[in-house]
């Protein structure tokens, strides 16, 4: 308040309101505001003033309020429309009953509306498979970040050979961000051939929780390899007890002490790749070294080959926020299905199966433009590919 005295009585000995406005670091508008509040109501004009709203949203006159929670009690499973329509009934044609949402509003002020609890889905696993021979199933997963001697964070990606232990991949990286497992992987592929099934944990960037079936970007790039997804159920670390042994052999030989960068880290990952493959027996493989039971795999990488939907009506490529685009109608399906190719198929009228790669992933409803999703895609082969 003094100093929009100050801005007045200056103003008033002839001062300019440019050149004062500039002076106070105010705008020219506020400046001649506060002029003519004090030409209207002097020294009180120049007082602050409340800053309560003329009127609030879905307030309403007490006996109006008492009388729908009056009546939500005597009717307590009724809703905000019907309690509005048994207000229009009883109460006098001069009150003026207020819209629904206000009446809901007011309901849910006074706790007399129930929210359905918001059900997330969680992860639950998948079939496993036994992996009896080299590359039918590959373990992968991080082993826990701990820092280095430049106290940056070290984030090992892994992956092993179910069946003969054989230590693939023991890259350190800066992060468990999506791209630099995509690129460590493929890296993989070209020198070791694709497997048949890679077997993780729900966990990023394996997993997304927030993806159709927990599907990652890197997951979905490993089927359109032809690689199938085992998950491990939350919680049962034994699913993956091979690749978690020699993940405390790791610990134990190439992190106490720690390398002092990234570079002298990875150094120690690589003698300890050549150890633990050439010249450390196991006893699960007869005392044989990995190196001795590994064989490369027969499917090498040839890059992502373009899929085919022979059985289906239509192939739709998936739009860059995840909508799938048929009849001019947009259905969620999913972001990281973004760009990929997905075929579907009219199983009733209007009703449209959609498939990516071997799997089926639910039924589109183009009335309502909803996505029912399958409840176990990575199960049995349904629909042959050619």
């Amino acid at each position: 308040m003094d100093e929009r005295m100050r801005f007045v009585i200056r103003l008033n000995d002839g001062e300019s309101m440019a050149s004062l406005c500039r002076e106070f670091g105010i705008s020219r508008k506020t400046g001649y505001k506060i002029f003519e509040r004090y030409q209207q109501s002097g020294l009180e004009g120049l007082s602050d003033r409340t800053r309560r709203p003329f009127r609030y949203a879905n307030q309403l006159p007490e006996p109006v309020e008492a009388a729908i929670v009056k009546a939500k009690k005597e009717k307590p499973h009724w809703g905000a429309r019907k309690i509005r329509e048994r207000l229009l009934r009883r109460l006098p044609h001069a009150v003026k009953v207020p819209a629904a949402s206000t009446v809901h509003a007011v309901l849910d002020r006074h706790g007399l509306v129930e929210h359905p609890a918001r059900s997330r889905p969680r992860a639950q696993g998948t079939p496993l498979s036994e992996g009896l021979h080299p590359n039918d199933l590959w373990s992968t997963d991080y082993k826990g970040e701990f820092k280095l001697g430049d106290r940056r964070y070290c984030y090992p990606l892994t992956v092993t050979d179910h069946a003969s232990r054989y230590l693939l991949l023991c890259e350190a990286l800066e992060s468990t961000r999506e791209e630099l497992a995509l690129r460590a992987f493929e890296r993989l592929f070209k020198e070791r051939g694709l497997p048949r099934a890679i077997r993780s944990d729900n966990g990023v960037p394996f997993a997304s929780p927030h993806g159709l079936f927990q599907l990652s970007r890197l997951s979905v790039w490993w089927l359109r390899l032809g690689i199938a997804i085992e998950r491990i159920k939350p919680g049962h670390p034994q699913q993956n007890g091979r690749h978690e042994r020699m993940h405390l052999t790791l610990k134990k030989q190439t992190t106490r002490p720690a390398g002092a960068n990234i570079l002298q880290q990875q150094a120690k990952f690589d003698d300890f790749v050549k150890e633990f493959n050439d010249e450390r027996p196991h006893e699960a493989l007869a005392m044989k070294c990995p190196a001795q039971v590994y064989l490369p795999s027969c499917r090498p990488y040839l890059g992502i080959p373009e899929p085919h939907y022979p059985f289906h009506d239509r192939t739709v490529v998936v739009t860059s926020c995840g909508r799938l685009c048929l009849y001019r109608k947009k259905i969620n399906l999913s972001v990281t299905l973004a760009g990929q190719a997905v075929g579907v198929k009219e199983v009733d009228s209007g009703i449209w199966l959609v498939s990516f790669m071997d799997y089926d992933l639910g039924y589109i409803d183009l009335e309502e433009r909803t996505l029912q999703p399958l409840e176990n895609p990575f199960g049995a082969k349904v629909l042959p590919m050619s």
